[in-house]
């Protein structure tokens, strides 16, 4: 029987069951279509040998403290030094996450007297850093330059006095769409402001080098970039990149940096194998480019379904519960698909978030979508 103490998180629990949104860990299996492990290093030899030769050389597992007390070693700054080399910004800064880096960004650097302008898609990890910051806030329609353009003179119109902090990703994680960034760069010069690109889902992929689809605007003093290390290269953590100032700003004040353990020694070691691996290994982002065309045109010819155009290839559902039940039956014949639904995805838009990998072959591309028109035929509306 369950304790009047624990009884409100049972009735919330069955509130999500009712409203289709309950979620659980779900045992790995089947063929991937569902991770971030785009150009398939995560289990790759060179950053497993990468890893072996810092545990060689000495390198501990663990960091043993944050960042500003013992746990500085010496793989964060070449890690670091090497990053801001590679993305051509005056600085870097090493976290143990995406998440962790977007709420330090947005709860750290915007002042009470500026404005942050946030696309209303953006990571919930940016949300949550939103949320913490003591400047306002205000949510812009999807990939809408006017409407940010609106949010800003808006805000000067009502004595807003201080810097337009524009808020985007550059490529969309659950619609798969790109940023109007030299728009929005242009905007943010405009008004004497800031913009943030979260570059999680385009690192290693777009750009040259796999710099991300910022890569040509950046960076300018007044342009902050996010990569993470945990999708496309293959390992764990994130990296934010700007002016030296902004690194030196975020040191002193950010708490989930002050505060946090560092990141592992020997992950800083392998993320600094991942970069060597975007600039030795160009055909992986070939081979890509190549895969993600085929299966765009494959989705299309087998469901009708207008396909994204990136590695990320949303099927919107719409309803919870058949958004599940179609992913259970994908599952069940070999093809490890998700359901993405509310709050990650708006009221709805239900949907299961197809990912291209090099983990697939066309073969089994073409084999998924082929099961994928044959369930959502047979499964009802």
């Amino acid at each position: 029987m369950t304790t009047a103490s624990l009884a409100v998180y049972e009735r919330k629990l069955a509130g999500l069951d009712r409203k289709g949104r309950s979620r659980s860990l779900v045992a790995l299996s089947g063929t991937d279509f569902t991770s971030n492990d785009y150009l398939g290093l995560a289990d790759s030899m060179r950053l497993k040998d990468a890893l072996r030769d810092a545990m060689d050389r000495g390198v501990p597992v663990g960091a043993g403290g944050s960042r500003l007390l013992r746990g500085n070693h010496p793989e964060h700054e070449a890690l670091e030094q090497e990053a801001a080399a590679y993305f051509g910004a005056a600085r870097a800064l090493y976290f143990g996450s995406g998440y962790a880096a977007n709420v330090a960004l947005f709860s750290t650097l915007p002042q009470r007297d500026d404005i942050i302008v946030y696309d209303a898609l953006i990571h919930a990890s940016a949300h949550e850093g939103v949320s913490k910051s003591r400047a306002p806030s205000v949510a812009t329609t999807h990939n809408d330059v006017d409407a940010v353009a609106d949010a800003i003179r808006t805000w000067r119109r009502a004595g807003g006095t201080g810097r337009p902090w524009i808020a985007v990703e550059s490529l969309y994680s659950m619609d798969g769409d790109r940023a109007p960034l030299r728009a929005l760069m242009d905007l943010a010069t405009q008004h004497d402001g800031f913009l943030i690109i979260d570059e999680a889902h385009a690192t290693g992929i777009y750009g040259q080098g796999g710099r991300g689809l910022s890569e040509g605007l950046v960076h300018p003093e007044n342009c902050i970039t996010l990569h993470t290390c945990g999708k496309a290269l293959g390992a764990s953590g994130a990296l934010i990149l700007g002016p030296a100032i902004i690194c030196d700003f975020l040191i002193n004040r950010a708490r989930n940096f002050i505060y946090s353990t560092a990141p592992s020694p020997l992950m800083a070691a392998t993320v600094r194998e991942a970069l060597r691996i975007l600039a030795d290994e160009p055909e992986r982002r070939d081979k890509l480019a190549g895969l993600v065309s085929f299966a765009s045109r494959e989705l299309e010819a087998a469901t009708g379904i207008h396909a994204s155009k990136s590695q990320i290839l949303p099927v919107v559902i719409g309803d919870n519960r058949r958004a599940v039940l179609i992913a259970e039956r994908l599952r069940s014949e070999g093809f490890d698909v998700r359901p993405i639904r509310p709050p990650t995805v708006p009221e709805g838009t239900a949907r299961l978030r197809i990912s291209i990998t090099l983990n697939v072959d066309e073969t089994t591309v073409s084999r998924l979508f082929e099961h994928l028109a044959i369930t959502l035929r047979e499964e009802p509306q």
